[in-house]
């Protein structure tokens, strides 16, 4: 039995589905014991859960950089341009998704992987600019539509500011990267470029696999049972209706979404920070835990709905062959909170280490998946299942990186890329003393000032979380001094006019049409949304 586990790899799809199944009455987990193999020649290239996606995305909108996958270089000093193409070169015959293009064969989406693909350096010759003007010009390129069906799906740009001052610009579209996949990227044309700047060889370990090796593997793991075990807890937990976050947007949500987006970024105090980890310890959860929770809580407070439902994003590189790959793996996990104001911070935080934990049993079911089997109702004007984002990255991965060689020094650089996938994203880095929030926000539905200000308050409300980790979550502070004298004097005068037009039922419908969700009466333990109450009452 041994032997044909490890030639797994040999045998026919059907063939390896047959064997899943007889290992599993026997209670054992081929995918957990045999190593991802690799295709057979001839074996169609079907695309992976989360590729079926992107592609579905950009047939909808082929000319949207809301998918792009960007990382900037500053490089200062002279540059061996010969090497640099080299590198390229190289990487391209190592990865197959940088030869990687998109075709429709019937009805299903097929990868084309090339033998063989070249790909010039895109050199932009523009001389000196001022940041703000280097800002935009890299905002263009990293906004330049791909074609997925033509590819490359790669694009290497190279802006000449001076002879020894140059801006390397990658981008790749996310069907065939992402985030940590852009980081392999960089860390390999460092090594090769270090190497070829020289006029030394070198050769990268070998890698055990491609990542459509990884995608057919993962759709006979999924086929074979795996999917099931994994959907059984993702419908139990977020089945039945499907909630949309409306929070206090500055603009009605548009018929769709345009992915237009900026962002704000705010630094907690080294004093703050450390007292989180404190709390974080006493309580007996992770920072990823307590920042979640803090975040579920003050979604509660700004929307008033009590099912909050968050996106994470997860690596899904739990495969050692799949470390040093390119290719789309991210997985996002949706994370519901249930919350009452009457309930303590420490009851919610118990609640989002057990949900976290959950999650991680069952964190391989491709997003996609859940989707499916949910079936919510489909709109352009938001995303399916979560609309909001949390992602936590424990150390700042590619964050202001830099490389020295013999007379080139590389810097990676953070640029904006002015789009947004969600109405808002909480992006916390752990940068060992403190941690650094960035909000991605869509303009489409926020002012800047806006989003400011929600960060604002979500700092207090960590402030009234360190001070009592117990407190209720509607006693939680969100104003600051300066902003509880505006409420109380400023914006409440003695004596006003009401300036508000139409009846109290004109009003309340207009309530129930733009905000259903949001929780209008509160009885006990009985809770009733705009959209229900308003039901009811036409009934009658």
């Amino acid at each position: 039995m041994q032997a044909l586990i490890e030639k797994v790899g040999s045998l026919s799809p059907q063939e390896r589905k047959a064997l899943a199944v007889l290992l599993k009455q026997q209670g054992v987990n081929l995918f957990e014991i045999a190593p991802v193999f690799k295709r057979q020649d001839g074996e169609p290239l079907r695309l992976s859960y989360a590729q079926e996606r992107q592609w579905f995305l950009w047939q909808l909108e082929p000319e949207s950089a809301a998918y792009h996958i960007p990382s900037v270089l500053r490089l200062r000093g002279r540059l061996d341009l010969d090497a640099l193409q080299r590198s390229f070169d190289s990487l391209v015959a190592r990865h197959e998704t940088l030869r990687t293009r998109f075709r429709l064969d019937g009805d299903e989406a097929r990868q084309e992987i090339a033998a063989s693909m070249a790909l010039p350096l895109d050199i932009v010759a523009l001389g000196p600019l001022e940041e703000g003007a280097l800002a935009r010009q890299v905002e263009t390129t990293i906004a330049r539509p791909f074609d997925l069906e033509r590819g490359p799906l790669l694009r290497v740009s190279l802006l000449r500011l001076a002879e020894d001052d140059h801006v390397l610009v990658l981008v790749q579209h996310h069907i065939v990267s992402d985030g940590w996949s852009m980081q392999v990227m960089v860390e390999e044309l460092v090594q090769l470029y270090a190497a070829y700047s020289r006029g030394l060889e070198v050769a990268l370990p070998a890698l055990p696999i491609q990542y459509a090796d990884y995608a057919l593997w993962q759709r006979s793991w999924m086929e074979a049972g795996e999917k099931e075990r994994q959907l059984a807890y993702w419908t139990g937990l977020l089945g039945g209706e499907q909630p949309v976050l409306e929070l206090p947007f500055d603009r009605p949500r548009p018929v769709r979404q345009s992915h237009r987006g900026a962002q704000f970024i705010l630094e907690l105090d080294i004093d703050l920070s450390q007292a989180l980890r404190r709390v974080a310890q006493q309580e007996g959860v992770t920072a990823f835990a307590l920042l979640l929770a803090s975040f579920q809580a003050l979604l509660y407070r700004y929307s008033g709905q009590a099912d909050i439902r968050v996106g994470v994003p997860i690596a899904n590189r739990n495969r050692v062959e799949t470390e040093r790959l390119i290719g789309f793996f991210v997985n996002t996990q949706v994370l519901k909170a249930d919350l009452d104001g009457r309930m303590g911070f420490d009851e919610l935080l118990a609640q989002a280490r057990q949900r976290a934990l959950e999650a991680q049993a069952h964190q391989d079911l491709p997003f996609e998946q859940l989707v499916e089997a949910l079936q919510p109702e489909r709109s352009l004007s938001h995303n399916p299942l979560f609309q909001v984002l949390f992602n936590y990255q424990s150390e700042a991965r590619g964050n202001g990186q830099a490389f020295r060689f013999d007379e080139l020094q590389m810097e990676s650089v953070q640029f904006d890329s002015r789009t947004a996938q969600f109405d808002l994203t909480l992006d916390l880095t752990d940068e060992e003393q403190r941690f650094c929030a960035v909000f991605d926000y869509a303009t489409d539905l926020f002012d800047a000032s806006t989003v400011e200000r929600l960060a604002g308050h979500w700092r207090n409300l960590l402030r009234g979380i360190v001070a009592n980790p117990r407190q209720r979550l509607g006693e939680l502070p969100l104003l600051d001094a300066p902003e509880r004298r505006q409420t109380l004097s400023e914006w409440n005068p003695a004596q006003r006019e009401c300036a508000v037009q139409g009846t109290l039922q004109q009003r309340f419908e207009e309530q129930a049409r733009q905000r259903p969700q949001a929780v209008a009466l509160i009885l006990d333990e009985q809770r009733l949304s705009y959209g229900e109450l308003n039901a009811r009452a036409n009934r009658l």
